[in-house]
């Protein structure tokens, strides 16, 4: 840390408020605007060429993005118009450690002024250990993001595999043009080779989704009692959602105890386990990692009658698509026990769905170990964060640290 300085933010970088543009006001275009709550919609014009940092000013104050192509920073948000010849990169992860809601200057609405960035005093490092610091952290976020977009091809395939039996009825339609077999002998002669007078394959059910899950449901243990809480069982709520990619909940923000639990209507979800939002943000979807619980505003469903967990996930999925486009894209407004028994779904036989479930359950598997390395990655990440930009971990220790976790 010999050559590191003492210096104001302002010494620098110099931050600019970004520019207002509205939904209605855009140009159908590829060019992201990002507000203090990430990209919100795309325009056909840039502020800035990028690379950039922007900074969330007003509303999510302080939250930190990084764009590697041309932007529109919104007016939610500050920009670093200057980055005075400093490692791009790193002004990012260092902006990340900066305790700016300490900073907030606006009233109902919480608000970041640039001129209170500016003079803040910070400790600043040489170009050269700028790009060692980066590297380092780039590593940890580029694995991250590299597991994020496996995840998505890994969820793509099973979605698109069940589509194509259970939903446009490939195989079906390709016996009924006479075309080779596509699979595996022994799977090809489970399709039927017509459709019925419903436009299914023949010999599949129609039958409300009620038919193949058992519902589970939560609660709520009561937040006056102390005991109830922050205990080691993890208790889901809409907020631990992950991705549509990510699909399983690793962990929870809030945790009760087993008296929390003896005394309220939560119950234990085993591992694997669908959980769907039900009131509020409805329509969301996870998978349970291990055992868990969940709050009332959620159900969770299992697959019966020798319907696997998979093939649950996808046709809810489905089903949850066609409610959509049948209110038009509009989000309904709740989902509750007598949605289940109302709404038809088509079951093939169930050795067919047992197929499926072999065949993605690998995808799955993958997914699952991807999120825990990610997690773990990020954890990781997180620890060195902030000790590399005070310089309490030299950037040998910190690059053992990753060359160990890598």
């Amino acid at each position: 840390m010999k050559k590191w300085k003492i210096c104001s933010i302002g010494d620098q970088i110099t931050l600019q408020r970004g520019v207002d543009i509205t939904q209605k006001d855009a140009h159908m275009g590829k060019i992201p605007v990002i507000s203090s709550g990430g990209i919100s919609f795309f325009h056909d014009t840039a502020i800035d060429d990028g690379p950039g940092v922007i900074i969330g000013r007003k509303g999510s104050l302080g939250t930190v993005y990084w764009s590697p192509a041309p932007y529109w920073p919104h007016d939610t948000t500050l920009w670093v118009k200057d980055f005075k010849s400093n490692n791009r990169r790193f002004v990012y992860y260092f902006m990340k450690t900066l305790k700016t809601k300490d900073l907030d200057v606006g009233s109902s609405n919480p608000t970041l002024n640039r001129n209170h960035v500016h003079p803040l005093s910070v400790i600043w490092p040489p170009f050269k250990e700028q790009e060692k610091i980066s590297e380092i952290l780039s590593l940890l976020d580029d694995k991250i993001d590299l597991n994020r977009r496996m995840n998505e091809t890994l969820e793509a395939m099973a979605r698109a595999l069940f589509r194509d039996w259970f939903v446009d009825f490939g195989p079906t339609r390709a016996k009924m043009a006479g075309e080779a077999p596509c699979l595996a002998p022994e799977l090809w002669e489970l399709f039927p080779d017509r459709l019925d007078d419903e436009r299914k394959p023949e010999g599949w059910e129609t039958s409300t989704f009620d038919h193949c899950i058992t519902i589970l449901t939560g609660g709520t243990p009561k937040t006056s009692v102390p005991s109830y809480w922050n205990g080691n069982i993890p208790w889901f709520s809409v907020v631990d959602a992950p991705t549509e990619s990510d699909v399983y909940v690793l962990d929870t923000t809030k945790k009760i105890t087993q008296d929390g639990l003896n005394n309220s209507a939560a119950s234990i979800l085993p591992e694997n386990t669908v959980i769907i939002s039900a009131r509020g943000t409805v329509g969301k979807l996870a998978l349970t990692s291990g055992n868990m619980t969940m709050n009332q505003s959620c159900y969770g469903i299992r697959g019966s009658n020798g319907y696997g967990q998979y093939f649950i996930l996808q046709t809810l999925k489905n089903i949850l698509n066609e409610l959509k486009n049948n209110t038009h894209g509009s989000v309904f407004d709740t989902i509750t026990r007598q949605t289940f028994s109302t709404i038809s779904t088509t079951l093939p036989s169930l050795r067919l769905a047992q197929h499926y479930e072999d065949m993605v359950s690998k995808y799955f598997e993958r997914i699952l170990v991807n999120c825990q390395e990610s997690r773990t990655l990020a954890q990781l990440r997180d620890l060195l964060l902030p000790k590399l930009m005070s310089g309490e971990i030299s950037i040998r220790d910190a690059e053992k640290m990753v060359e160990d976790a890598a």
